[in-house]
Protein backbone atom coordinates (compact mmCIF):
# COMPACT_ATOMS: atom_id res chain seq x y z
CA UNK A 1 0.00 0.00 0.00
CA UNK A 2 1.79 3.84 -1.18
CA UNK A 3 2.06 5.71 2.58
CA UNK A 4 0.75 9.06 1.01
CA UNK A 5 2.68 11.54 2.51
CA UNK A 6 -0.29 14.15 2.08
CA UNK A 7 -2.25 12.82 4.48
CA UNK A 8 0.55 11.96 6.97
CA UNK A 9 -1.30 12.94 10.45
CA UNK A 10 1.00 15.11 12.49
CA UNK A 11 1.13 12.87 15.63
CA UNK A 12 3.18 10.32 13.19
CA UNK A 13 4.95 12.48 11.81
CA UNK A 14 6.76 13.73 14.79
CA UNK A 15 7.09 10.06 16.20
CA UNK A 16 9.30 9.42 12.59
CA UNK A 17 11.12 12.47 13.19
CA UNK A 18 11.86 11.61 16.73
CA UNK A 19 12.87 8.11 16.45
CA UNK A 20 15.05 9.59 13.58
CA UNK A 21 17.21 11.88 15.43
CA UNK A 22 19.18 9.07 16.82
CA UNK A 23 21.06 9.48 12.71
CA UNK A 24 24.62 9.42 13.30
CA UNK A 25 27.16 9.70 10.45
CA UNK A 26 27.32 6.69 8.55
CA UNK A 27 30.86 5.37 9.22
CA UNK A 28 33.69 6.20 11.91
CA UNK A 29 36.93 6.94 9.85
CA UNK A 30 40.50 5.80 10.82
CA UNK A 31 43.69 7.83 9.82
CA UNK A 32 44.74 7.77 6.31
CA UNK A 33 41.43 8.40 5.32
CA UNK A 34 40.35 4.67 5.87
CA UNK A 35 36.41 5.60 4.15
CA UNK A 36 35.67 9.34 4.36
CA UNK A 37 31.87 8.43 4.13
CA UNK A 38 29.70 10.86 6.03
CA UNK A 39 26.56 10.43 5.23
CA UNK A 40 23.38 10.51 7.72
CA UNK A 41 22.02 6.99 6.35
CA UNK A 42 19.69 6.76 9.69
CA UNK A 43 17.79 9.39 8.08
CA UNK A 44 18.00 8.61 4.43
CA UNK A 45 16.46 5.06 5.66
CA UNK A 46 12.93 6.34 6.28
CA UNK A 47 12.65 2.74 8.41
CA UNK A 48 11.95 3.40 11.68
CA UNK A 49 8.64 2.68 13.82
CA UNK A 50 6.77 5.32 14.48
CA UNK A 51 5.44 3.43 17.94
CA UNK A 52 7.60 2.32 20.52
CA UNK A 53 9.12 -1.50 19.46
CA UNK A 54 12.00 -2.67 17.90
CA UNK A 55 13.95 -1.93 14.10
CA UNK A 56 16.64 -3.10 12.53
CA UNK A 57 18.34 -2.82 9.35
CA UNK A 58 21.47 -3.48 7.19
CA UNK A 59 23.73 -0.98 5.68
CA UNK A 60 26.40 -1.82 3.21
CA UNK A 61 28.96 0.61 2.27
CA UNK A 62 31.72 0.90 -0.83
CA UNK A 63 34.49 2.90 -1.21
CA UNK A 64 37.46 2.14 -3.77
CA UNK A 65 40.50 4.71 -2.43
CA UNK A 66 42.93 5.45 -5.29
CA UNK A 67 43.14 8.96 -5.18
CA UNK A 68 46.36 9.70 -3.80
CA UNK A 69 46.39 13.18 -2.49
CA UNK A 70 48.13 16.13 -0.83
CA UNK A 71 46.29 19.25 0.39
CA UNK A 72 43.32 19.85 -2.24
CA UNK A 73 45.26 18.45 -5.46
CA UNK A 74 45.86 15.07 -6.87
CA UNK A 75 49.20 13.80 -6.45
CA UNK A 76 50.71 11.82 -9.93
CA UNK A 77 53.07 9.02 -8.86
CA UNK A 78 54.68 8.52 -12.11
CA UNK A 79 56.55 12.02 -10.59
CA UNK A 80 57.80 9.42 -7.92
CA UNK A 81 60.79 8.22 -7.42
CA UNK A 82 61.85 4.38 -5.11
CA UNK A 83 62.74 4.25 -2.58
CA UNK A 84 61.23 7.09 -1.41
CA UNK A 85 60.94 9.39 2.28
CA UNK A 86 57.56 9.19 2.27
CA UNK A 87 55.26 6.03 2.46
CA UNK A 88 53.37 6.37 -0.94
CA UNK A 89 49.87 4.18 -0.47
CA UNK A 90 48.48 2.79 -3.53
CA UNK A 91 45.04 1.58 -2.95
CA UNK A 92 42.30 0.81 -0.39
CA UNK A 93 39.07 -0.81 -0.95
CA UNK A 94 36.28 -0.86 1.71
CA UNK A 95 33.37 -2.41 1.40
CA UNK A 96 31.72 -2.52 5.22
CA UNK A 97 28.70 -4.25 6.46
CA UNK A 98 26.23 -2.59 9.37
CA UNK A 99 23.91 -4.26 11.57
CA UNK A 100 21.74 -2.03 13.86
CA UNK A 101 19.21 -2.81 15.98
CA UNK A 102 17.12 0.51 17.30
CA UNK A 103 14.59 0.20 20.21
CA UNK A 104 12.00 3.18 20.75
CA UNK A 105 10.88 3.38 23.97
CA UNK A 106 8.55 6.65 24.39
CA UNK A 107 8.65 9.81 21.72
CA UNK A 108 11.22 10.60 24.06
CA UNK A 109 13.63 8.26 24.52
CA UNK A 110 15.61 5.25 21.86
CA UNK A 111 18.24 3.53 21.63
CA UNK A 112 20.66 2.11 18.88
CA UNK A 113 23.32 -0.74 18.86
CA UNK A 114 25.53 -0.94 15.69
CA UNK A 115 27.53 -3.70 14.82
CA UNK A 116 30.03 -2.90 11.86
CA UNK A 117 31.89 -5.81 10.02
CA UNK A 118 34.87 -4.82 7.36
CA UNK A 119 36.14 -6.40 4.16
CA UNK A 120 39.55 -3.94 3.71
CA UNK A 121 42.50 -4.26 1.31
CA UNK A 122 45.18 -2.03 1.36
CA UNK A 123 48.70 -1.89 -0.86
CA UNK A 124 51.07 0.73 -0.30
CA UNK A 125 54.87 1.23 -0.77
CA UNK A 126 56.54 1.81 2.78
CA UNK A 127 58.78 4.89 2.91
CA UNK A 128 62.60 3.53 2.29
CA UNK A 129 61.03 0.23 -0.09
CA UNK A 130 60.94 0.00 -3.46
CA UNK A 131 57.70 -2.81 -3.65
CA UNK A 132 54.39 -3.18 -2.29
CA UNK A 133 52.99 -4.13 0.59
CA UNK A 134 49.69 -5.85 0.92
CA UNK A 135 47.13 -6.39 4.25
CA UNK A 136 43.60 -7.78 4.25
CA UNK A 137 41.50 -7.24 7.26
CA UNK A 138 38.00 -9.09 7.27
CA UNK A 139 36.37 -8.94 11.00
CA UNK A 140 34.28 -6.87 12.99
CA UNK A 141 34.98 -3.40 14.18
CA UNK A 142 33.74 -0.91 16.79
CA UNK A 143 30.37 -1.35 18.50
CA UNK A 144 28.89 1.91 19.21
CA UNK A 145 25.77 2.20 21.50
CA UNK A 146 23.72 5.22 20.95
CA UNK A 147 20.67 7.01 22.71
CA UNK A 148 18.38 9.49 21.78
CA UNK A 149 16.58 12.28 23.49
CA UNK A 150 14.07 14.63 21.98
CA UNK A 151 14.62 18.21 23.41
CA UNK A 152 11.53 19.85 21.76
CA UNK A 153 8.66 19.80 19.22
CA UNK A 154 6.46 21.44 17.39
CA UNK A 155 3.99 21.29 14.74
CA UNK A 156 6.77 21.98 12.06
CA UNK A 157 10.24 21.10 13.77
CA UNK A 158 11.82 19.05 17.06
CA UNK A 159 15.00 18.80 18.09
CA UNK A 160 17.08 15.93 19.89
CA UNK A 161 20.67 15.08 21.60
CA UNK A 162 21.92 11.89 21.01
CA UNK A 163 24.67 10.46 22.90
CA UNK A 164 27.20 7.53 23.60
CA UNK A 165 30.13 5.21 23.09
CA UNK A 166 32.45 3.52 20.60
CA UNK A 167 33.47 0.81 22.52
CA UNK A 168 37.61 -1.01 21.63
CA UNK A 169 35.58 -4.27 20.24
CA UNK A 170 37.82 -4.21 16.51
CA UNK A 171 41.26 -5.37 16.24
CA UNK A 172 44.30 -3.75 16.13
CA UNK A 173 47.12 -6.40 15.35
CA UNK A 174 46.66 -7.30 11.80
CA UNK A 175 49.78 -7.88 10.38
CA UNK A 176 50.43 -6.98 6.16
CA UNK A 177 50.61 -10.05 4.11
CA UNK A 178 52.80 -9.80 1.46
CA UNK A 179 55.74 -7.65 0.43
CA UNK A 180 58.49 -6.54 2.24
CA UNK A 181 56.43 -5.33 5.41
CA UNK A 182 55.26 -8.89 5.61
CA UNK A 183 54.38 -9.79 9.41
CA UNK A 184 54.76 -6.32 10.48
CA UNK A 185 51.81 -3.98 12.13
CA UNK A 186 49.43 -1.89 9.46
CA UNK A 187 49.48 1.08 10.64
CA UNK A 188 47.10 1.39 14.08
CA UNK A 189 44.68 4.06 11.23
CA UNK A 190 43.78 0.73 9.07
CA UNK A 191 42.87 -1.51 11.46
CA UNK A 192 39.41 -2.92 12.02
CA UNK A 193 39.23 -0.73 15.17
CA UNK A 194 41.00 1.70 16.84
CA UNK A 195 41.56 0.20 20.01
CA UNK A 196 40.04 3.09 22.35
CA UNK A 197 36.49 4.06 23.75
CA UNK A 198 35.44 7.06 22.27
CA UNK A 199 32.76 9.72 23.25
CA UNK A 200 29.93 10.06 20.96
CA UNK A 201 27.57 13.36 21.11
CA UNK A 202 25.47 15.40 18.59
CA UNK A 203 22.55 17.71 17.84
CA UNK A 204 19.89 17.27 15.33
CA UNK A 205 16.86 19.01 13.89
CA UNK A 206 14.42 18.17 11.67
CA UNK A 207 11.43 20.39 10.01
CA UNK A 208 8.47 20.46 7.50
CA UNK A 209 8.76 24.00 5.99
CA UNK A 210 6.14 22.92 3.41
CA UNK A 211 3.96 20.12 2.29
CA UNK A 212 5.50 18.10 0.77
CA UNK A 213 9.39 19.13 1.59
CA UNK A 214 11.26 17.64 5.08
CA UNK A 215 14.43 19.05 6.18
CA UNK A 216 16.83 17.96 9.07
CA UNK A 217 20.69 19.28 9.86
CA UNK A 218 22.49 17.50 12.23
CA UNK A 219 26.17 18.02 13.93
CA UNK A 220 28.18 15.01 15.38
CA UNK A 221 30.82 14.54 17.68
CA UNK A 222 33.26 11.69 17.77
CA UNK A 223 36.00 12.53 21.23
CA UNK A 224 38.89 9.76 21.88
CA UNK A 225 38.97 9.45 25.24
CA UNK A 226 42.28 8.18 26.07
CA UNK A 227 44.99 6.33 24.08
CA UNK A 228 46.13 2.97 23.58
CA UNK A 229 49.15 1.16 23.11
CA UNK A 230 50.85 4.93 21.97
CA UNK A 231 48.21 5.55 19.84
CA UNK A 232 45.36 8.60 20.19
CA UNK A 233 42.97 8.28 17.01
CA UNK A 234 41.74 11.34 15.20
CA UNK A 235 38.82 13.35 17.07
CA UNK A 236 36.11 14.17 14.42
CA UNK A 237 33.31 16.70 13.58
CA UNK A 238 30.96 15.65 11.49
CA UNK A 239 27.86 18.18 9.96
CA UNK A 240 25.15 16.76 7.53
CA UNK A 241 21.85 18.72 6.13
CA UNK A 242 19.01 17.31 3.43
CA UNK A 243 16.00 17.73 1.64
CA UNK A 244 13.33 15.10 0.79
CA UNK A 245 10.77 15.29 -1.72
CA UNK A 246 7.49 13.66 0.49
CA UNK A 247 5.55 13.28 -2.82
CA UNK A 248 2.71 10.15 -3.12
CA UNK A 249 4.79 7.74 -4.53
CA UNK A 250 6.59 4.47 -2.83
CA UNK A 251 9.82 6.57 -4.23
CA UNK A 252 11.11 9.33 -2.21
CA UNK A 253 14.29 11.57 -4.02
CA UNK A 254 16.68 12.90 -1.14
CA UNK A 255 20.11 15.12 -1.29
CA UNK A 256 22.22 15.38 1.36
CA UNK A 257 25.50 17.96 2.05
CA UNK A 258 27.90 15.77 4.34
CA UNK A 259 31.09 17.78 5.88
CA UNK A 260 33.23 15.88 8.05
CA UNK A 261 36.45 17.74 9.84
CA UNK A 262 38.98 15.05 11.56
CA UNK A 263 41.96 15.93 13.50
CA UNK A 264 45.20 14.35 13.48
CA UNK A 265 46.34 11.00 15.27
CA UNK A 266 48.57 11.44 18.48
CA UNK A 267 51.42 8.97 19.82
CA UNK A 268 54.11 7.39 18.65
CA UNK A 269 52.14 4.75 16.50
CA UNK A 270 50.03 7.09 15.10
CA UNK A 271 50.87 9.14 11.37
CA UNK A 272 50.61 12.56 12.49
CA UNK A 273 51.65 14.13 9.56
CA UNK A 274 49.48 12.19 7.25
CA UNK A 275 45.95 12.25 8.98
CA UNK A 276 43.64 15.00 9.58
CA UNK A 277 41.02 15.63 6.70
CA UNK A 278 38.76 18.45 5.47
CA UNK A 279 35.85 16.37 3.42
CA UNK A 280 32.55 17.72 1.81
CA UNK A 281 30.59 15.91 0.21
CA UNK A 282 27.25 16.17 -2.29
CA UNK A 283 25.15 12.80 -1.99
CA UNK A 284 21.41 12.68 -4.02
CA UNK A 285 19.53 9.11 -3.62
CA UNK A 286 16.56 7.43 -2.86
CA UNK A 287 14.22 6.34 -0.46
CA UNK A 288 12.03 2.98 -1.72
CA UNK A 289 9.12 1.48 0.57
CA UNK A 290 9.03 -2.52 0.43
CA UNK A 291 5.87 -2.64 2.30
CA UNK A 292 4.20 -1.44 5.39
CA UNK A 293 6.75 -2.00 7.50
CA UNK A 294 10.41 -2.11 5.11
CA UNK A 295 12.00 0.27 2.71
CA UNK A 296 15.51 0.30 1.26
CA UNK A 297 17.57 3.33 0.36
CA UNK A 298 20.52 4.39 -1.68
CA UNK A 299 22.96 6.78 -2.07
CA UNK A 300 26.04 8.31 -4.16
CA UNK A 301 28.15 10.50 -2.34
CA UNK A 302 30.33 12.66 -4.69
CA UNK A 303 33.34 14.63 -3.70
CA UNK A 304 32.80 18.64 -3.85
CA UNK A 305 36.34 19.13 -1.70
CA UNK A 306 38.93 16.86 -0.33
CA UNK A 307 41.44 19.21 1.74
CA UNK A 308 44.17 16.64 3.72
CA UNK A 309 47.02 16.63 5.76
CA UNK A 310 50.51 15.15 3.96
CA UNK A 311 49.37 12.32 1.16
CA UNK A 312 46.30 10.35 2.01
CA UNK A 313 44.18 8.04 -0.23
CA UNK A 314 40.51 9.67 -0.86
CA UNK A 315 37.90 7.86 -3.05
CA UNK A 316 36.19 8.97 -6.09
CA UNK A 317 32.74 8.68 -5.07
CA UNK A 318 30.79 6.67 -2.32
CA UNK A 319 28.05 4.00 -2.88
CA UNK A 320 25.59 3.39 0.26
CA UNK A 321 22.66 1.32 0.21
CA UNK A 322 20.48 -0.67 2.80
CA UNK A 323 17.22 -2.23 4.14
CA UNK A 324 15.41 -1.56 7.59
CA UNK A 325 12.38 -3.28 8.61
CA UNK A 326 9.85 -2.35 11.81
CA UNK A 327 8.98 -5.39 14.28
Amino acid sequence: MKNNHRSFPSARLFAVLATLSIATAAVPCHACSVCGCSLSSDWAAQGYAATPGFTGGVRFEYSNQTDLRSDTGSVDRSTLTFPNDSEIQQRTLNRSTWLELNYVANSDWALSLQLPYYNRFHTTIVDGDTDVSTSRANGPGDVRLLARYQLHRETTSNWGVQFGLKLPTGKIDQDFVAGPQTGELVDRGLQLGTGTTDLLAGLSWFGRPALALGTFAQLTVDQPLAARDDFLPSDSLTLSGGLRWLNSSHFTPQLQLNVKWEGREHGAESDSENSGSTLVYLSPGITAELGAKSTEFVFVQLPVLQRVNGMQLEPKWILSLGVNHSF
